[in-house]
């Protein structure tokens, strides 16, 4: 049986998700506890790597196994073996022609921003921060510049993997929430640092160190000596992954503030919308 779960993890702890021999990582976490309910090994295909420090609100995988168990084994069962930064929120029985990855149409990413002098206590690892005041406008103008297909090589790092550097951002907007900036990203992929890197050139750009058309000059240039230094990883979440609805996959939280700081309501095995916030 082909078997997929959503789940969601604090990536403050782990060095990403892919497993390491010397590192600990969530792959190999889950892959242990899955391993133990499975009674045989188990490896996992994930809807997308993150990097150390990166969180994830909604990341998908898949495995086989040779067993039959009840869904809740693969979600209670399996979370009981876990580390409590790491939930499986959901489990179903796939059709053998699903891949966590290959079968993907689209995935978004959001990233926290704390705009403020003191950097943060409370939320420490879980938002990127700058100290000087940003111009929301001014990003939002170099936002809509990124928005189709392109060659985002001047926003990937050396080390990608990634074969062709053109991918189509379908979505970045910029939404402001007293001190903190939520980014929100929609492509059909990433590149590696992709979104992180966009973010530090914005935020360059937001505290008026370029105009926006610089964004525009950068994304022409494929030159990635040229953009803002990689940002924080600690503020960006995998917040979801947009799959054929034959696959019946839960769709993610559509609202990335209250998503981040409130956590998704959960009932009957699906991931409901959060509250909003109101003032």
């Amino acid at each position: 049986m082909r078997i997929a779960l959503v789940l969601e993890y604090n990536g403050e702890r782990y060095h990403g998700w892919q497993s390491q021999p010397t590192c600990i990582s969530i792959q190999s976490e889950l892959e242990a506890a899955l391993s133990k309910i499975a009674c045989h090994r188990v490896g996992v295909v994930a809807a997308g790597r993150t990097d150390a420090g990166v969180h994830a609100l909604y990341q998908v995988i898949h495995f086989e196994t040779t067993v039959r168990r009840p869904l809740s084994a693969w979600v209670r069962g399996t979370n009981a073996l876990l580390s409590d930064d790491i939930a499986v929120l959901w489990a179903s029985e796939v059709g053998e022609g699903f891949h966590a990855r290959f079968c993907a149409i689209e995935r978004r990413y959001l990233y926290c921003l704390l705009n403020h002098p003191i950097r943060p206590g409370i939320y420490q690892r879980k938002v990127g921060w700058f100290h000087k005041p940003l111009d929301l406008e001014k990003m939002q103008q170099a936002a809509g510049m990124l928005l189709g297909e392109h060659d985002f090589s001047a926003f990937r790092t050396a080390e990608c993997q990634a074969r062709n550097p053109v991918r189509n951002l379908t979505m970045l907007e910029i939404a402001q929430y007293d001190h903190l900036f939520i980014f929100e990203f929609r492509a059909n992929g990433f590149l590696h640092h992709m979104v992180r890197n966009i973010v530090g050139s914005l935020v360059y750009i937001g505290q008026g160190k370029y105009s926006p058309v610089w964004i525009q000059m950068l994304l022409q240039s494929h030159d990635r000596t040229l953009a803002a230094p990689t940002f924080s990883p600690h503020g960006l979440y995998l917040a979801g992954i947009t799959y054929d609805t034959k696959w019946n996959l839960p769709t993610f939280n559509p609202s990335p503030f209250a998503t981040i700081m409130l956590g998704a309501n959960r009932s009957g095995g699906e991931i409901e919308e959060s509250r909003k916030l109101s003032g």
